[in-house]
């Protein structure tokens, strides 16, 4: 496999260049970028983050946060330059993976701007149905690189868990909670915040009023082939957290839901964002969702050092549980 290898000295500005992965030091931090690979299933470029100390010969845990560029473009390269500061430099993925010393993996997915409706990077009802390679089934796209990257990482004798942890902020924790309905069996755990107030609910109806994928699982079989795996779902320790003053409303805009949808939630779930979420909190807790809510008071659509190491340890807490 050829893949290129970017070696980062973040405090004094240093970026080189490798080719062989056998050149990989794990005394420094290092970026792998792996190109897309249609046979293996993704059609994308994912970034694989290796933090300087990741330990070899002991099974760790690979984290994963989807991309989240915060506009469109059809240039894809927007994208992976975003998805570049991701895995390694800001952020809370990368300062666990940092801190816990575990690998991190950052997809490069497309949010098109020739298909405005498309929300990819939050994993909606459009890509979900799209029928293009690029864009058809991005969860299935996901796994594939994760596999892959397993693989990788064994040859550098880094053994990762079958299962690993999710995260996201924004559109890329809605991709987290949307995709932890379509399998809950491979997440150990996930912690997601700033999501609009608005979770994907294990519900097939509110109020006698059908919930559709991603509102909630009425045709979660009839789109995705297979029934909705609530038992492993409850399972996921998940911790999610919010701004008290966050007001970033993603339901109003035409991307992220339709007319019907809109005024469905709107109706059901609260017409406000920390409405929403408290009614979110309310159904998850009926539901005996493994589930933790933080409020950060003083906070709004952005994140802090106190959150970062929240999330931190509490990632830390899953890495000791078995």
């Amino acid at each position: 496999m050829h893949y290129l290898l970017l070696f980062l000295t973040v405090t004094c500005g240093l970026l080189s260049y490798g080719q062989n992965p056998k050149t990989v030091s794990l005394t420094k931090d290092t970026l792998l970028v792996i190109p897309k690979d249609i046979v293996k299933g993704f059609h994308h470029e994912y970034l694989l983050f290796i933090p300087k100390g990741t330990p070899i010969r002991k099974q760790t845990v690979l984290l994963v946060e989807p991309n989240n560029t915060g506009k469109t473009s059809d240039n894809i390269e927007v994208h992976k330059q975003s998805a570049i500061r991701t895995a390694s430099v800001n952020g809370v993925g990368n300062n666990v993976a940092t801190n816990l010393r575990i690998p991190f993996l950052v997809p490069v997915f497309p949010r098109p701007d020739s298909q405005p409706l498309v929300y990819s990077h939050a994993l909606d009802r459009d890509v979900m149905v799209a029928d293009s390679p690029e864009l058809k089934r991005l969860d299935l796209q996901l796994l594939a690189m994760i596999a892959d990257a397993k693989n990788i990482l064994r040859s550098l004798q880094i053994e990762v868990d079958t299962q690993f942890f999710m995260t996201g902020f924004s559109a890329s924790a809605t991709f987290t909670n949307r995709f932890s309905f379509l399998h809950p069996e491979m997440i150990k755990a996930l912690a997601i915040g700033g999501f609009n107030g608005k979770l994907m609910l294990p519900e097939k109806q509110l109020n006698k009023v059908k919930l559709h994928y991603p509102i909630g699982t009425y045709d979660f079989e009839k789109l995705l082939q297979k029934p909705f795996d609530a038992a492993s779902f409850k399972k996921i320790p998940q911790y999610i957290y919010m701004g008290a003053l966050d007001d970033n409303d993603a339901v109003q805009f035409d991307d992220a839901y339709n007319d019907t949808e809109r005024d469905l939630i709107k109706n059901n779930l609260g017409k406000q964002v920390q409405d929403r979420y408290l009614k979110c909190q309310e159904i998850y807790q009926q539901h005996q969702a493994n589930a933790v809510f933080k409020t950060y008071e003083d906070v709004g659509h952005w994140t802090t050092s106190v959150m970062n190491l929240d999330v931190t340890k509490f990632f830390l807490e899953q890495m000791k549980s078995k």
